[in-house]
């Protein structure tokens, strides 16, 4: 088969597949999945399908209606913390073990389970209604008898769907009709790509001249298109039309596809549907939202396996002690049962609970307007940040452009000197309006060497011409639509373009004289100075790709009839197209120092000869069906040989507001800033300077673009006798990298004080943030605010998501919603800092409650014979944990060690956390040891100081251990909160007040005694006085570095 016949539907190749394949295929087929093939789909007729498609629904959700009691349930008792206390509470349901009452069990079992299920089902029924809006979006559908409404979900390949202006685009489709005049439509791509420029597209020339929409249906004809893959930049198929004589055949390429989650952005189109559901390829770039577990939280869990070990050791000892006497097995489980105290049930109701008073908190910051929390389970992680990985474009960058500089060679013009260029176009168009037309063609044709005015007119002219740019005129109140299109009206006109450096261009030329009136698919109007219209004719446009790096376009004069191609584009490409001079490279060097987005433009005129031929293989070119896009780039690359230089533009990316300080306090805060862009290396580079990410005094090593193992080798070997330098590497040369040298770049890179990595793809960005913490084990953040973001930050332990130009889908995707990149700066420094800092202190105070009363039962145990006899009973142990403690315990959530101001101001305290002190082993064991003391110095005070009955032992231990606590606390904190006073004053009374109903446990006449009040303030001053004096020698001889800040 030679390239230029399109490929054949694919029937008969189906049923050759199926002698071949078993039964376990037709198995997969019945289950809805299969390898992906090729696909022929039949213009209107879904009924011809002859493979099964998936739905076309959006489902975010983790659970469905059957899997969410099971699968919460799972991921609760998976944790050993969780499990234990499941196992325990089990265990009183037989007789020999029991050892109070079943609710002191279950209770606050229940209750912890509650709390987490309750939680989990308000995030799915939020996850579930954004799913259900989605999928609930009704769109017209053409059929045989008229227009149709159906809903998102229930739209299939093959169906010809029409989608409005600023409507989402809900499946993968192929674009049939436009209803602008200009025949094609622009997409908005932002959900997508994360790129805010709109995107040209231009149906198929078949199906566009067709009378009326209806008629697609009337024709003969499908699409064979290629399988469903990842790629959002590059499509293959083809369009063929069987009914007419002889049958149209059209290659189809990226430019007329419509993909989901893109959004009209002008007029109404009409597209065949070719992919849905998880074929889609906005779905297959987005990875599964993972359940993200902090650090901090397996911490705590670490922690529980060492009291759990602890617990296991005790028992053993208590019953080594009686020497293993009669049933010895059933005494242990009553001993673990005993001491099950040691791990507290309530540290995972309080860590959860001062989640949600943290995110409370950071939402109603008001030097942070617009925070959202999306996920309040992992706040700390915010305070403990090595790695920052940020997108550029909308992230650091406004994504709004501005026109700087135009240079020529010998001269350049800068915002100051705009004035000149203009009266340089309007003294050219002066004097060709006085020169009669003869005379006119001869002075073009005679080769004088050029003045100034002409060659700046030749330039302002490429780059008024060099574009994708489409003027819009839409009704201002004053002039209507049609009107303003009519008469060029200047208020009514809007510029749509796939990127906003294009815009930038043009209105500069608009504003030095040269304007772009209209435009369509096979013309372009310009206005002189002097209102005279110019109109050109487009033979051809070759749009900018990733990979050419630049764009063409071939216009005819329609004046002069003269052909001529006008290119642009990076300076490392055009560098070896135009011809020979020795100023390019260097004013392209010190325009982007200046951190100017730079474009060379340079033109070549042809004859018509030369245009003919070219045509002729082009046309052969985009027919193939194999290699179809180098057999294309090679008869371009013919064209572009020897072309004469014109121009430099620069063009300026306005950085977000406090990007630069918010960037210098995160590198003083000992956090790394990795920026990863899909943007050109030059631009990245550009804005990493511009940013202040690479510091003036920093080398920039540009790692050069690498195809295979070897090249990789050399490379990496001479990045590595580089010091202190800072990386920019783009995607294509990381893949090589990371699938040879894996290891060895990655600890090169993690060494760099900054890295750039551009021309990057969103599953490219997640696999940066897997191996970071695979190799490092250091907590990622990662910062963006477009669709093309989402899988970054998904795979990041904690996810910034950005509310800016480019929507919504980052921050809906986000653990955590901001709507400036400054306000990272105070979420990190303030609130990450005091979230770490209060739940250490919380969880460290919750196990030394804990261990307190469960050291005081191992003193009355060891004291009374090793009986497996509980001290204090039923509701005595539930109040301990609950009313009498938990409002003072809890009120650490609010503390702080230093006012926000100063943690801004001083970002160095930050580092000081990356260390995990606030909650080590070695605080720990400090918590332990106090907790070891003050036990046994209230149990063995109360059994030396109580006279006559058992009864006074409880009242006196119960009521020392509770003021012990409430003081303990009062010691931990460091800046009071009213709340807190009124906490503690709360939980006295509560004590107080609760001694009339618990005759049962405490005798009430011996409260009322001068014995007992004496007896009670010598054992609580015994166990909490020796800790106030130490607190006050360490303040005084080795005070913490904030104390140092804030005396």
């Amino acid at each position: 088969m030679t390239d230029n016949i399109p490929l054949q539907p694919v029937r008969q190749k189906k049923r050759m597949d199926s002698k071949h394949r078993g039964g376990c295929c037709d198995c997969l087929r019945c289950c809805g999945r299969r390898d992906p093939r090729p696909r022929t789909v039949w213009l209107g007729h879904p009924e011809k399908r002859e493979q099964r498609y998936p739905r076309n629904v959006i489902n975010n959700q983790k659970y469905n209606f059957f899997t969410f009691l099971p699968g919460v349930l799972f991921n609760q008792f998976k944790y050993f913390f969780n499990l234990y206390f499941l196992l325990l509470a089990c265990s009183q349901f037989v007789v020999e073990m029991r050892l109070g009452a079943l609710y002191t069990y279950w209770v606050p079992l229940g209750f912890v389970l509650a709390v987490t299920v309750i939680r989990e089902a308000a995030e799915e029924i939020r996850c579930y209604m954004r799913d259900k809006e989605v999928n609930s979006q009704i769109y017209s559908k053409l059929t045989a008898r008229g227009t149709v409404k159906v809903k998102s979900s229930n739209i299939q390949v093959g169906d010809l769907i029409i989608v409005e202006k600023n409507q989402r685009v809900p499946a993968d489709m192929i674009f049939l009709r436009t209803s602008e005049k200009n025949g094609s439509c622009f997409l908005r791509t932002d959900q997508l790509d994360g790129e805010t420029d709109w995107k040209l597209r231009l149906p198929v020339t078949c199906t566009q001249r067709l009378p009326t929409a209806s008629d697609l249906l009337q024709i003969r004809s499908y699409v064979y298109a290629e399988e469903p893959n990842i790629d959002i930049h590059n499509f293959v198929g083809t369009f063929t039309r069987e009914d007419s004589d002889p049958p149209v055949n059209e290659s189809l390429s990226i430019e007329n596809t419509l993909w989901a989650s893109t959004v009209i952005a002008s007029g109404t189109v009409v597209g065949v549907v070719l992919y849905t559901g998880r074929e889609l390829r906005s779905v297959m770039n987005t990875s599964n939202p993972r359940s993200k577990i902090g650090l901090f939280d397996l911490e705590v869990n670490c922690l529980t396996k060492i009291l759990f070990g602890a617990l296991v050791v005790v028992s053993l000892v208590m019953v080594a002690l009686q020497h293993f006497a009669g049933r010895w097995y059933l005494q242990i489980i009553r001993f673990l049962l005993l001491f099950s105290n040691i791990i507290p049930i309530s540290l995972r109701v309080n860590l959860d609970m001062g989640k949600i008073v943290y995110s409370w908190v950071i939402r109603r910051d008001s030097k942070i307007p617009g925070t959202v929390v999306r996920s309040s389970t992992i706040p700390e992680q915010l305070g403990r940040i090595s790695y920052l990985l940020t997108d550029k474009t909308g992230t650091l960058t406004q994504n709004e452009m501005v026109f700087k500089r135009l240079h020529l060679g010998t001269v350049a013009y800068g915002l100051d000197s705009m004035d000149e260029v203009q009266s340089h176009i309007f003294s050219i168009y002066t004097q060709q309006s006085q020169d009669p037309p003869a005379v006119k063609g001869l002075t073009l044709a005679t080769k004088v060497r050029k003045t100034m005015s002409s060659r700046v007119h030749e330039a302002v002219k490429a780059i008024a011409l060099c574009h994708n740019v489409t003027p819009v005129y839409e009704s201002n109140g004053v002039t209507d639509q049609a009107e303003a299109e009519r008469h060029y009206e200047d208020s009514c006109r809007v510029y749509q373009a796939s990127s906003p450096d294009e815009v930038a261009l043009v209105q500069w030329t608009e504003s030095v004289g040269l304007t772009l009136v209209g435009r369509d698919q096979s013309s372009v109007q310009l206005r002189t100075p002097g209102g005279h219209i110019l109109n050109f004719t487009i033979l051809q446009i070759f749009p900018f790709t990733y990979e050419s790096k630049r764009m063409g376009i071939i216009v005819r004069d329609e004046s002069t009839g003269e052909i001529t191609f006008y290119m642009k584009g990076a300076d490392v490409v055009m560098a070896g197209i135009v011809q020979y001079n020795d100023w390019l490279e260097e004013e392209c060097g010190n325009m982007a120092r200046e951190g100017l987005r730079v474009l060379v433009v340079a033109k070549k005129s042809l004859t018509e000869e030369q245009y003919q031929d070219f045509e002729a293989r082009y046309i052969q070119a985009k027919l193939s069906v194999h290699d179809r896009s180098l057999k294309v780039a090679t008869v371009i690359e013919s064209l572009e040989m020897e072309m004469e230089l014109l121009c430099l533009t620069g063009v300026e990316d306005q950085l977000q507001a406090d990007v630069r300080p918010t960037l210098e306090t995160l590198r003083n805060a000992g956090i790394k800033v990795w920026m990863l862009t899909g943007d050109k290396l030059e631009t990245a580079t550009c804005t990493a300077k511009n940013a202040h990410l690479v510091t003036r005094t920093q080398d920039i090593h540009i790692f050069r673009l690498v195809t295979n193992r070897g090249e990789a080798h050399l490379e990496l070997n001479a990045f590595r006798r580089k010091h202190d330098c800072a990386l920019v590497i783009s995607g294509d040369s990381l893949e090589v990298c990371l699938k040879y040298y894996e290891y060895e770049f990655m600890e090169l890179a993690c060494q760099c004080p900054a890295v750039v990595c551009c021309r990057c793809t969103p599953t490219q960005k997640a696999q940066i943030v897997r191996l970071l913490q695979e190799r490092t084990g250091k907590l990622t953040c990662a910062v963006g605010d477009g669709g093309n973001d989402v899988s970054m930050i998904q795979e990041a332990d904690c996810g910034v998501g950005v509310e800016g130009k480019e929507g919504k889908q980052a921050s809906l995707a986000a653990d955590f919603s901001i709507t400036q990149f400054k306000h990272l700066g105070r979420l990190l420094m303030v609130h990450g800092r005091n979230s770490y800092k209060r739940s250490a202190a919380l969880s460290q105070f919750v196990i030394h409650r804990s261990l307190c009363i469960s050291t005081m039962q191992a003193v009355f145990s060891s004291v009374f014979y090793f009986a497996s006899v509980p001290l204090y009973q039923g509701f005595l142990i539930i109040g301990y944990s609950t009313i009498y403690t938990m409002f003072p315990v809890f009120s650490l959530v609010l503390d702080k060690d230093v006012k926000s101001e100063v943690a801004m101001l001083y970002p160095e305290l930050y580092k000081d956390l990356l260390k995990g002190r606030p909650l080590s082993y070695k605080t720990f064991l400090i918590w332990v040891l106090i907790s070891i003391y003050q036990g046994s110095i209230i149990m063995y005070g109360a059994l030396l100081l109580f006279e006559s009955e058992f009864v006074h032992i409880v009242a006196i231990s119960f009521t020392s251990l509770i003021l012990t606590e409430l003081l303990m606390v009062a010691l931990t904190i460091q800046t009071w909160h009213w709340l807190m006073i009124v906490a503690e004053l709360l939980s006295l009374s509560c004590y107080i007040a609760s001694l009339v109903f618990l005759h049962e446990f405490i005798d009430v006449y011996f409260i009322a005694t001068l014995s007992f009040l004496w007896k009670v303030t010598v054992i609580t001053l015994v166990s909490c006085l020796p800790l106030y004096v130490l607190k006050y020698l360490r303040r005084r001889f080795s005070p913490p570095s904030y104390s140092k800040l804030t005396s």
